[in-house]
């Protein structure tokens, strides 16, 4: 399939994000998120150090913002795979477990549904079946 359209990232982030991004890298070292879609913290993308979080054959590596790479579980990405992911900052409480907890803000995804376009141009990069 051809299409003029270029593919679309399907993870990006806001300038409040990757400026969060940097301080927890240079805190840190090596980090990722994840996105379950789980309960407990499932509607939250969580930020961990890379060492301390396995991925599994059951996550989708979506992209990178700032850097870093951006994990989804499969059951998740099946559900949301028409949408781009907007990672943001607002005031409020981390996950438990996410690197961002105890900062007075945390990681929210907002999102926008892809145009049939740019559905195409992911089908024909291999991105999306």
């Amino acid at each position: 399939m051809h299409t003029d359209t270029p593919t679309p990232q399907q993870v990006i982030a806001t300038p409040a994000a990757i400026a969060l991004i940097g301080e927890l890298c240079a805190e840190h070292g090596d980090i990722l998120f994840h996105q379950s879609g789980g309960c407990c913290d499932g509607s939250s993308p969580m930020c961990y150090p890379c060492a301390e979080f396995l991925i599994g054959d059951n996550d989708v590596h979506l992209g990178e913002i700032g850097r870093v790479p951006f994990y989804i579980s499969k059951p998740q990405f099946e559900y949301w795979k028409h949408t781009q992911l907007i990672i943001d900052v607002v005031a409020g409480r981390g996950g438990m477990f996410s690197l961002e907890n105890g900062r007075g803000v945390r990681f929210l995804v907002r999102s926008r549904l892809f145009e049939d376009a740019e559905i195409d141009a992911l089908r024909a990069s291999g991105k999306f079946d």
